[in-house]
């Protein structure tokens, strides 16, 4: 019998996620279920269990991902962090992230039930805030500006962005965005309004929890 190369594995393993991705924004955790996702993806419910037990490896390997995604901004200079961060806000606008949203949305909502979910969820933000604390500590910031209570609150303004995003068609995201850079500019020195090329992670298979 042929050996399955490492390529080929990771190739299934990403049609499998895709796939529970699409159904999970599409219908919800509780509507979805394994045989959704295997009808989904197109292979078999055998093969499908091979790679993962049920739907909570699952959810946890979409989050697992979105971790990996999340360590855009754990490193560089201060400014570049911040052009990353907008431009993951002007993303949030963009009519091919709204089934990633959805899903973001619900993962937050699942995290609040789920110890499984919520400790990954958890490490999402948890990481990043510190690495932004850490480089936001360095910068002249104004006093009384606590370093990491702001990456806290820049993490807030993105996560209700999501939410907001979800439930309101008529918000405009440029103008969202465009006040979020005019408050950066005012506390860090170098951070400008202007994007710095396409935000990371914006597939489906990897958001925004």
């Amino acid at each position: 019998m042929p050996k399955v190369s490492d390529a080929h594995r990771a190739a299934r393993r990403r049609q499998i996620l895709d796939a529970a991705a699409a159904c999970f924004a599409r219908d919800g955790f509780h509507k979805t279920s394994m045989q959704d996702i295997v009808r989904e993806s197109g292979i078999s419910a055998g093969l499908v269990y091979r790679y993962f037990a049920g739907k909570d490896d699952v959810i946890a390997a979409i989050v697992d991902e979105w971790h990996d995604q999340r360590l855009v901004f754990s490193s560089g200079p201060v400014p570049e962090r911040a052009a990353a961060y907008l431009d993951h806000l002007r993303a949030v606008g963009a009519p091919e992230s709204a089934a990633r949203i959805r899903l973001g949305v619900q993962i937050w909502a699942e995290a609040v039930r789920n110890p499984r979910i919520r400790a990954r969820s958890r490490r999402n933000v948890d990481d990043p805030r510190a690495a932004v604390a850490s480089a936001l500590a360095s910068a002249p910031l104004p006093a009384g500006i606590d370093p990491d209570s702001l990456a806290r609150i820049l993490i807030a303004v993105y996560q209700g962005l999501l939410v907001q995003t979800t439930w309101d068609d008529a918000l405009d995201n440029e103008a969202y965005v465009s006040t979020v850079a005019a408050m950066l500019t005012a506390l860090i020195p170098g951070v400008s309004n202007a994007s710095h090329g396409p935000p990371h992670g914006t597939s489906t298979g990897v958001a925004g929890a």
